[in-house]
């Protein structure tokens, strides 16, 4: 399994990948799940990738090819991220579809999902989520963020701290705290994280980092977050059960 979120606020766009493909018993892999592709001063674009890992290393491969041999279609020649989601959703069904139905049969999934993201000239930053049949869906005003892999233990605290006129250190700490989050909750998620943070309009990456388990940094934002929810749990309003006068029935 895996866990990736990108966030949009004013400020720009944040990126977060954990690096686990393989949690069993005897062996633990790990691979990057975030790729990065631009020309600066021009553009900048991000993907996230969750899913088979064969269909997700075919995908990135074939994009790296198409910049490499210069072909009609490209990265670095869309005119928007829209496009570039289309062709990348494009290229996500022909690498799923080399399985055929006789594997899809015997069980094997060959599905990969996709977030990307970034800007293309001064056109406005952009996060897409592309599923495996091609399509995909962007953020808006009223959702910030995607995910995609194992969503669910991330996702309380991005619904109650994404807002669009956050700042990019506060949301990338919520990242993090999101991905730490899942991994203490599944270990099909883990280290090493990466973390990249892109600011509207620069046209260039600068702020990233990979965060290994026993980074100082990541054991304090979870030492500091564990003692703070603590304590507001012990702050909630007490409970006292003689307000509701109810039994429960013979």
């Amino acid at each position: 399994m895996t866990y990736c979120l990108a966030a949009s606020v004013d400020a720009g766009l944040v990126f977060a990948s954990d690096s686990r493909t393989n949690a069993g018993v005897d062996h633990v892999s790990t691979y990057s799940k975030m790729h990065v592709f631009g020309r600066d001063g021009d553009r900048q674009i991000v993907l996230l990738s969750a899913g088979n890992l064969a269909t997700t290393q075919a995908v990135i491969a074939q994009l790296d090819r198409d910049i490499r041999t210069g072909a009609p279609m490209n990265l670095m020649v869309m005119e928007g991220l829209a496009d570039a989601a289309d062709y990348v959703g494009q290229i996500i069904r022909n690498q799923e579809a080399k399985h055929g139905p006789a594997v899809a049969a015997a069980g094997f999934s060959p599905d990969a999902t996709f977030i990307m993201g970034g800007q293309i000239g001064q056109r406005p930053p952009k996060v897409y989520l592309i599923y495996p049949q091609g399509n995909y869906i962007t953020t808006s005003e009223q959702t910030r963020y995607l995910q995609i892999g194992e969503t669910k233990y991330g996702k309380p605290i991005l619904d109650r701290v994404i807002h669009a006129d956050m700042s990019l250190e506060e949301a990338a700490r919520c990242a993090l705290v999101s991905i730490d989050s899942t991994m203490r909750s599944n270990a099909t998620v883990g280290p090493p994280i990466e973390l990249l943070a892109y600011r509207r309009d620069a046209l260039v990456l600068s702020d990233y980092t990979k965060l290994v388990e026993d980074d100082p940094y990541l054991l304090e934002i979870r030492r500091a977050w564990n003692e703070n929810i603590t304590q507001a749990f012990l702050e909630l309003p007490p409970l006292t059960w003689d307000q509701w006068l109810v039994r429960p029935r013979d």
